[in-house]
């Protein structure tokens, strides 16, 4: 017994998710345009003035990071994925403009859903009520199981591959929308990363708190060895507010340490309103005296596919 009592978790009222009401169906989901030519005169239409012109040069950035084998790192808050952007970002990652991807817990879960079942995102207000937000059984015990053999797997897998792999292991009937499946299949790092007590599977008799600590230490320390090599590289932040720009700016101090030579790069946040980690940890210190930061503020469902355009007519 430990000094304080703990509110155990047996007998927790659970339900399935054929019975939840999802705020997103797969049939939500953006798409890639099957001809991205055209929209570059559109892009060489913006005027080069303020952040019109932070865009031109950011995208600009990124495509010398491509041609040159340089890494171009992506974190994202599970909004992105809520956003129904998974489709368009995927599209990115088979087409060489991803070299890692990180997303929160939370990430996961929605990328699961989406995988599995075809729907996600629950009215957090409404289930609030009767304590039945977070509660469905398919999810939980999905993430926790998987996580749990991740953690017994002599491979070492980092928590964002197990979740691939087992994944695949289910012949979800929607592969083609998951982030976490693309990344593996492409063999790009996916790398997620967990406070405890953030995220919905956690409060369920199965979470195993050993196996989710390991596996997201592993998956940090994968994403700083992305991180040692991200000289002349790109840095992309869209929507995580708190805990990719605090992981992001431990993984920078972790390499620098160890000598490695990771100063001149260009980093940017993109998120609906301007917040201070993201600021300070993504945009500013990273980039002090040597590389360039930026910020954009905008709705994701707008602005990763304006970008993602961008990206795709530019010519080779």
């Amino acid at each position: 017994m430990g000094k304080y009592d703990e509110l155990k978790p047996e007998g927790l009222k659970r339900y399935s998710i054929k019975q939840r009401e999802s705020k997103v169906h797969i049939s939500d989901m953006g798409s890639p345009p099957k001809n991205w030519g055209h929209f570059q005169e559109f892009a060489e239409s913006l005027p080069k003035i303020l952040k019109a012109k932070d865009l031109a040069d950011l995208t600009q950035s990124t495509k010398k990071a491509r041609d040159e084998g340089r890494k171009i790192m992506w974190f994202i808050g599970a909004h992105v994925i809520k956003c129904g952007l998974s489709p368009i970002l995927i599209d990115l990652i088979e087409n060489g403009w991803v070299s890692s991807l990180s997303m929160n817990g939370a990430g996961v879960i929605h990328d699961s859903e989406l995988t599995l079942f075809g729907q996600t995102s629950e009215d957090v207000g409404k289930s609030l009520k009767d304590g039945s937000f977070g509660m469905v059984e398919e999810t939980n015990d999905f993430i926790n199981d998987a996580i749990s053999a991740g953690f017994k797997d002599n491979s070492n897998p980092g928590y964002g591959e197990t979740i691939a792999k087992a994944l695949l292991e289910t012949d979800p009937p929607h592969a083609e929308a998951s982030l976490l499946i693309a990344c593996f299949k492409k063999g790009i790092p996916v790398t997620v990363h967990v406070a405890i007590g953030t995220d919905i599977n956690h409060p369920h008799a199965s979470a195993n708190g050993a196996a989710i600590g390991e596996l997201t230490l592993r998956d940090f320390r994968i994403l700083a060895n992305q991180v040692s090599k991200l000289e002349g590289g790109i840095v992309l932040n869209w929507g995580s507010a708190v805990i990719l720009p605090e992981v992001f700016l431990k993984a920078l101090t972790y390499a620098r340490n160890l000598g490695y030579n990771v100063f001149n790069f260009d980093a940017a946040n993109f998120d609906m309103i301007h917040q201070y980690r993201p600021n300070m940890n993504i945009v500013k210190r990273p980039t002090d005296g040597s590389g360039k930061g930026y910020e954009f503020t905008g709705h994701h469902e707008i602005m990763l596919p304006l970008f993602a355009a961008i990206l795709k007519s530019m010519k080779s």
